[in-house]
């Protein structure tokens, strides 16, 4: 079965057969006491067996009372089963998944390189971090790390998916190599950047076989809630004996944990754990590594998303598409200087803008310039340039901080400099200012495109209350010019990592949860800041260590997805928490009369359903307060469906639909339930 295969399909056989086997090793009492919903349960099994063996051990009576206890404690076992097997389905999701993914993290052998720069064959797993190794066409690459040195395809297939090679080269965005992709053209030496065991690989396989799976805040929060009712209604049951008994009823004890199983929330206690690892499961099988259940909890509450413009917003692919030269500048020199700045700068941007020159007849030869003194761009400087040997100095960037130098250095700006610079920034585009020395040559227009879909994206954000926030180190005229395409509700023009940081705090402190993706080491400040935290696999390590989540498919838009999947897991808890206790209302009109009914004829009137007998009515409600968790294990693993709509909307929508739902079904179910089982119970001469 192919991997996609496999993320299509919800159960297969081989998951059904260990789902199953795992569900009966799961009723051992120190597992069990774990979920103490199911574990009261469990506990009112053993009474019933107790009660089978010795009938009348508090004094019971009734016909064929030993034969009514034994079927009260199957049907509790069944349902104490398939709370375990609903939880067990889940886990066999991931297991099954993690059983594809040990497959691709193989013993190789890797060629390490000494000082000297000497191939020395050792194992994967000896490969410390910090250590340089070489991978060349066929190799597998024995651990996460960043490329120094070199360009090759890389096949990434056996952890994101997909089957297209992607080509990784030092010094570019996709600087970062997973261990266990293999390389399919080429070379590249890689320094490995963690010690074995502490791949990504590894955390993507201790992920999804549940093993660092901890109760989210919110999950704990609502099992406090189901503990409280339960021992709200064991409270009530446990007085209800011998207040029954005052008034001359005599209530059998096996009737008693019946009732209290009914009344307690099972269903939601029997599936709560399921929903948990579903919706991490979605996660991972959406190619995503959630560093902790919280995090994917968060995504379902988040209030604000920061995104980066380039990559995220934009195709990120800035090229070069015209020169425009200002004053009295030559274009000839323009382009000249232009392709000098660019020579070593190995951003897309920067190859680009020498293409664009060879393109236009200009072509200059590089060992010329390769003893010169190459300024990388920053963000504090938004510029980058050469110092050439022979004192050149050329500096290419943002048209304010290029402004500033000339300024500094005593030089003129030309007249018509800020007019290119607005054309630019009017179409979308990134100005970026040349000058040599205290001189302004012209503007070189950096061609961006915003990605089809976005704003539909963005207006469904915004459906639900979510603000989007662009950050771009571009001037506020572009800045205002993407976000107005886009469809964003605000934009930070001119961004710092700092200001990042600023954008992030400034919300928090409104009491709102923040999102938002990076791939660089100057993110990483603001990855670690924001509540989701959301790093391209494509990214620095110190960006993926800083975020709860990596994206192994590097698309840094997933995030808006993950959002809705984070809602998702939300919406499922509590639709299916409002399902359950809606529940037990049908389920006490269908129990309490059949309780009371034969002493109080007067209770007759609450039997609403009309169910024939006492003791059809009370197994009718216990087999459907078993049956339903089953019924309901597909939609706690695949999610409510989400649709984007305000909280107010979404919460009538779920009252509705599960609440009012939640109490109709129950009837029909139980009174189906009793006309079934009605001639079976005379037949036994129950009561």
């Amino acid at each position: 079965m192919s991997s996609k295969e496999a993320k299509s399909k919800f159960i297969t056989k081989k998951i059904a057969k260990e789902a199953t086997i795992e569900a009966f090793k799961k009723l051992n009492p120190r597992y069990m006491i774990k979920n103490p919903v199911m574990f009261i349960v469990e506990i009112g099994f053993f009474i019933s067996i107790v009660l089978t063996i010795f009938p009348n051990l508090f004094g019971d009576t009734g016909n064929n009372l030993r034969i009514y206890n034994i079927i009260v404690a199957v049907i509790l076992f069944i349902t104490v089963l398939f709370a375990n097997f609903a939880e067990a389905i889940a886990e066999g999701r991931g297991k099954a998944q993690a059983e594809s993914l040990k497959k691709t993290r193989k013993d190789t052998t890797a060629k390490l390189l000494d000082s000297n720069g000497n191939i020395k064959i050792v194992s994967s797993n000896e490969v410390k971090k910090g250590d340089i190794v070489l991978v060349e066409n066929g190799d597998i690459i024995p651990n996460d790390g960043e490329i120094i040195e070199g360009i090759a395809s890389v096949d990434e297939s056996a952890i994101t998916g997909e089957s297209a090679p992607v080509m990784k080269e030092a010094g570019g965005d996709f600087a970062s190599v997973t261990g266990g992709t293999k390389v399919v053209s080429d070379w590249l030496k890689v320094e490995v950047t963690v010690t074995p065991g502490e791949s990504f690989l590894d955390k993507m396989i201790a992920l999804v076989e549940g093993a660092s799976r901890q109760k989210t805040p919110n999950e704990v929060a609502l099992n406090t809630l189901l503990v409280s009712l339960t021992l709200i209604f064991l409270i009530v049951i446990v007085t209800l004996y011998p207040m029954a008994g005052y008034s001359g009823v005599k209530i059998q004890i096996s009737t008693l944990v019946a009732l209290l199983v009914c009344l307690i929330p099972t269903t939601i206690g029997g599936l709560l754990s399921a929903i948990g690892i579903a919706g991490m499961d979605r996660v991972t099988r959406f190619n995503v590594i959630a560093l902790s259940g919280k995090a994917v909890e968060a995504c379902g509450d988040v209030d604000t998303m920061i995104l980066d413009k380039t990559g995220t917003i934009t195709f990120g692919n800035r090229l070069a598409s015209e020169f425009i030269p200002v004053g009295d500048a030559k274009m000839e020199a323009l382009i000249k200087y232009s392709i000098i700045s660019s020579l070593k700068d190995d951003t897309p941007e920067g190859k680009s803008i020498v293409e664009l020159g060879k393109k236009l007849g200009k072509e200059l030869d590089y060992k010329e310039y390769e003893d010169s003194d190459f300024i990388e761009f920053t963000a504090q400087t938004r510029m980058s340039g050469v110092d050439l040997k022979d004192g050149t100095i050329i500096r290419k960037g943002a048209g304010d901080s290029i402004k500033n130098r000339i300024k500094e250095l005593g030089g003129k700006i030309p007249s018509d400099l800020e007019e290119s610079i607005n054309r630019v920034s009017k179409a979308g585009g990134t100005p970026l200012v040349v000058c040599v020395a205290n001189k302004i040559y012209g503007v070189i227009y950096l061609k961006d495109t915003v990605k089809p879909g976005l704003a539909e994206k963005f207006v469904r954000l915004r459906e639900i209350g979510i603000k989007t926030v662009m950050c771009t180190g571009d001037n506020p005229l572009t800045a205002a010019t993407i976000a107005k395409e886009a469809g964003v509700d605000g934009f930070i023009a001119e961004c710092k990592p700092e200001d990042k940081i600023k954008a992030i705090t400034d919300e928090q402190a409104q009491g709102k949860l923040v999102a938002m993706t990076g791939d660089g080491t100057n993110d990483a400040p603001a990855l670690a800041k924001a509540d989701v935290g959301l790093a391209m696999n494509s990214g620095t390590t110190a960006a993926k260590e800083a975020a709860n989540m990596v994206d192994l498919d590097s698309d840094p838009t997933k995030i808006l997805e993950i959002v809705e999947i984070g809602k998702q897991l939300l919406i499922t808890r509590g639709a299916l928490t409002t399902f359950s206790i809606a529940n037990d209302v049908a389920k006490y009109f269908a129990i309490i009369p059949a309780i009371f009914t034969i002493a109080i004829p007067r209770m007759q009137i609450l039997n609403v359903m009309g169910l024939s007998t006492p003791y059809s009515a009370i197994l009718s409600a216990l087999i459907f307060n078993a049956i339903i968790i089953p019924l309901l294990i597909p939609i706690a693993m695949k999610g409510v469906k989400y649709r984007p709509m305000k909280s107010e909307m979404m919460l009538l929508r779920n009252m509705i639909v599960f609440g009012l739902g939640g109490m109709i079904v129950p009837f029909i179910g139980i009174k189906i339930i009793d006309l079934v089982i009605t001639p079976v119970v005379r037949m036994l001469n129950l009561g």
